[in-house]
């Protein structure tokens, strides 16, 4: 069993898999039926991917693993998502400038992991990064529109980015499974795409008449496994059914 190979997976996937638990939040609470129903849909796709990275763990891990087990059964410091994912949805500006931030960073990470070592990693980059085309597309025109709007919607856009921003850098780290995989030839440097994601989002923000945050510090461990106080209720609601009734299946 590759540890680090494992533990590379559960830094890509978990991300997909916090994001999608928050996006699932918002079902029924969109600002219109249309947008509701896309975040809805982010969300379902968001899972989709999850299952094929959980899918190919439990695979590699053999006995009694399942992607439930692997989706549901994990401590909290187990989990190996970024920060910025796990942020509450604070208002529709939160969540929008939340998907934005991640949403730049995840399809640059596909566009590399294609040319991955590992077949199975390439081949769910290839099958998702159409879905993650369209999600960059979805979150970006909404902060032009958010940012370019009324006085408000302007207002707490730009509220949400600077309070946001703090968490972007943490996109980039590399823990000791990442540079291992990288060396191998299976996972992507990270830190060759922040330069372009930083100007990709700074150009989008100018479009949508925003101010690029300036910040010198950020927060970061989540991808050690150190989260937020947001985390535990997460995990709370995403683990209940699991935790109540072992060994379910639908």
């Amino acid at each position: 069993m590759n540890k680090n190979l494992i533990q590379y997976i559960y830094g890509i996937a978990d991300n997909a898999l916090i994001l999608g638990q928050r996006l699932g939040e918002l079902c029924g609470h969109g600002p219109s039926l249309e947008t509701d129903i896309a975040l809805t849909n982010i969300s379902l796709d968001l899972f989709g991917q999850v299952r094929s990275y959980y899918q190919y763990i439990a695979k590699l891990q053999g006995g009694d693993a399942t992607e439930d087990t692997v989706a549901f059964l994990r401590l909290e410091r187990e989990y190996k998502n970024v920060l910025l994912v796990e942020q509450p949805n604070t208002d529709f500006a939160y969540s929008l400038t939340k998907q934005f931030l991640f949403d730049v960073f995840h399809l640059a990470l596909l566009e590399e992991l294609q040319n991955s070592k590992d077949e199975m990693l390439a081949a769910i980059a290839k099958k998702s990064i159409k879905e993650v085309l369209y999600h960059t597309r979805f979150s970006s025109d909404w902060i032009k529109r958010l940012g370019d709007g009324t006085e408000e919607s302007h207002n707490r856009i730009q509220i949400a980015m600077n309070d946001l921003w703090i968490f972007t850098d943490e996109l980039f780290h590399q823990t000791d499974a990442d540079i291992a995989m990288v060396a191998e030839g299976i996972g992507v440097d990270t830190s060759l795409l922040k330069v372009n994601y930083y100007k990709k989002v700074s150009e989008i923000l100018e479009e949508a008449t925003l101010q690029t945050p300036s910040i010198e510090y950020f927060q970061k461990g989540g991808k050690q496994g150190i989260h937020s106080e947001h985390m535990g209720f997460i995990l709370t609601e995403l683990q209940f059914m699991q935790r109540t009734y072992p060994n379910m299946t639908w």
